[in-house]
C-alpha cells in the first residue's frame, strides 16, 4: 500500500492545490491513506470547523497540527469530538483534543502522531519522554507507526529520528514550510525527511505575503500577516509499505504547481 503524507496546507491557495491536484495524485501514486498537515489551513492561523470539513471532504484521512493548533478558538468548540485531527501530543496535560490515533487503511493499525519540537518553539512537555510513554502504551496495537514531527530545529528532527530509528516507521518533519532533499530510510528502517514542504502560494515568504514580511523584517514593527496570492503548490512525501512486512520499502518526496 502507498500513504501520501502532504505538507502543511497554507490558507485558501493550499486548500484549492488540495482540491484541485489532490485527485489526480491520489490516483497516480494508488494512495491508500491520506495524512496532512492543516495548522495554517484557515487563513495561515489554525484551523476552523468550516475548513476541517472542507479538507475532509478532499478524502484527506487525518490532519495533523503543530504551534498554531490553537490560534483558530472555534477548534475548541470541536476537536475533542474530532480523532481525526491529531495535535501535538506533548502540549501539557491537561489538554483538549487528541495526541495520537489508531485509524485502519488496507487492512492495517496505523498509529498517527503528532509532536511539537522545543528549539525555538513553546517550552512543551519533551518529545522524547512523551513518545516513550505513547510507544509503551501503544506500539504492540499498531501495525506502522507515523509522526508528524514540527519542528524548527534541523537537529532536534534528526535526533529524535536516530533516536526512534527501527521502532517506528516513519519521521516526518513539518513546519519550515520549505521541503527538504534529505529523504531516506534510516540504518535500521525508519522513513525519514527533514520538512515535507508546503501546500500553498509559491511566490510567498513561507506561505505569506511577501511585502508585508519583508516590512516586519525592515521595521522590527508588529505586521498583520496575509496569505499570498498567485500560482500554488503541493508538496509532501509518498510513503511505499510492505504489508506482509509491516514496513516502508520507500520514501519519495514530489512537488507539483499550478497557476
Amino acid at each position: 500500500m502507498n500513504i501520501l503524507v502532504i505538507g502543511d496546507i497554507v490558507g485558501r491557495p493550499g486548500r484549492r492545490a488540495i482540491r484541485t491536484l489532490l485527485p489526480d495524485i491520489k490516483k497516480e501514486y494508488n494512495i491508500a491513506f491520506t495524512i496532512a498537515n492543516g495548522e495554517n489551513a484557515s487563513g495561515g492561523r489554525g484551523l476552523s470547523y468550516e475548513v476541517m470539513d472542507e479538507l475532509f471532504s478532499y478524502d484527506i484521512d487525518v490532519l495533523t497540527m503543530g504551534n498554531h493548533v490553537w490560534d483558530n478558538k472555534e477548534i475548541f468548540s470541536y476537536i475533542n469530538e474530532q480523532p481525526r485531527i491529531i495535535r501535538p501530543a506533548n502540549y501539557p496535560d491537561p489538554c483538549p483534543g487528541h495526541g495520537y490515533e489508531i485509524f485502519e487503511s488496507a487492512g492495517l493499525k496505523i498509529l498517527v502522531i503528532n509532536l511539537s519540537g522545543r528549539v525555538f518553539l513553546a517550552e512543551l512537555d519533551c518529545p522524547f519522554k512523551k513518545i516513550e510513554q505513547i510507544l509503551s502504551e501503544l506500539s504492540d496495537q499498531a501495525d506502522l507507526i507515523i509522526i508528524d514531527f514540527h519542528a524548527e530545529a534541523t537537529s532536534e528532527k534528526l535526533a529524535l529520528a536516530y533516536y526512534l530509528d527501527g521502532r517506528v516507521n516513519a519521521i516526518l518533519g513539518t513546519h519550515t514550510h520549505v521541503q527538504t532533499a534529505d529523504e531516506r530510510i534510516l540504518p535500521h528502517g525508519t522513513a525519514y525527511i527533514t520538512d515535507l514542504g508546503m501546500t500553498g502560494p509559491v511566490d510567498s515568504i513561507l506561505g505569506m505575503n511577501k511585502e508585508m514580511v519583508i516590512n516586519k523584517f525592515l521595521t522590527q514593527r508588529p505586521v498583520r500577516l496575509e496569505v499570498a496570492k498567485g500560482k500554488t503548490q503541493i508538496e509532501g512525501v509518498v510513503l511505499q509499505v510492505d504489508e506482509i512486512m509491516k514496513k516502508v520499502n520507500n520514501i519519495a518526496r514530489f512537488s507539483q504547481i499550478i497557476d
